[in-house]
């Protein structure tokens, strides 16, 4: 009988932010996959486990994959952890669980933590409906891709690496415009997290003037909610 891969969300910065359930699964599971062993080594000594670990990372997937494979199918548990939020969400896993899917092997994922769900709903954006992107292509298909998002109409989000922000907070004004609303995250759940909401150009002018650290988010306002304001706004011009 086949073991089970359960993917476990980590905290994207606070400690305090993992369930009971994730800690209690990380106590019995055979071995843990970490995206970065250190830091997922400091995770498990935070909570007193002591654990058999082993690297997953982008650059050894899609070798790795058929070995743990092997292990699973061995019979033993094995629980999946990324550096912060959940496996597979612009994080290593999609391999993993579409291998395990495909050699019917029991998988789990546990509900948990997640960069952007926080970064959405305190952006003020609408977040009824949204269109995650994650991490842009760094050149190949950038600009096809920002192209193709002008007309989105729904709440826009990515992730960005402090060193290329303003870069991309600039690409950005080309292609949605100077004014349009969006809101920066950075440090979630962390004591200085910081939330920077206005135009396009009010956010690059705020982050011009500080310190850029920490991994960001970026929620960009759709199209259609640009349009409805400008509507909205031209109908009160119009009562007065």
């Amino acid at each position: 009988m086949s073991g089970k891969l359960y993917l476990i969300p980590t905290p994207v910065g606070n400690l305090e932010d993992i369930t009971l359930r994730a800690l209690r699964i990380l106590k019995e599971v055979d071995l843990v996959l970490a995206e970065d062993t250190r830091n997922g080594g400091n995770l498990l000594k935070h909570y007193g486990i002591d654990k058999k670990m082993f690297s997953h990372h982008q650059h050894n997937e899609h070798k790795a994959v058929a070995e743990v494979v092997k292990f699973l199918k061995a019979g033993q548990n094995i629980a999946l952890i990324s550096d912060a939020g959940t496996p597979g969400i612009s994080d290593p896993g999609f391999l993993l669980v579409r291998e395990c899917i495909k050699e019917e092997i029991p998988l789990e994922t546990l509900p948990g933590a997640t960069a952007f769900v926080p970064a959405l709903v305190n952006s003020g954006l609408p977040c009824d409906r949204f269109c995650f992107e994650g991490f842009l292509p760094v050149k190949k298909g950038r600009q096809t891709r920002l192209k193709e998002l002008v007309s989105e109409s729904r709440t826009i989000i990515f992730y960005e690496s402090p060193h290329r922000l303003l870069k991309t907070l600039e690409e950005f004004t080309e292609y949605f415009g100077n004014d349009r609303q969006a809101c920066a995250s950075r440090e979630i759940s962390k004591l200085f997290e910081e939330n920077v909401r206005g135009s396009l150009k009010e956010i690059i002018s705020h982050f011009e003037n500080n310190v850029l650290k920490g991994e960001f988010v970026i929620c960009v306002a759709g199209k259609e909610a640009r349009e409805k304001k400008n509507k909205y706004k031209d109908n009160d011009e119009d009562d007065e």
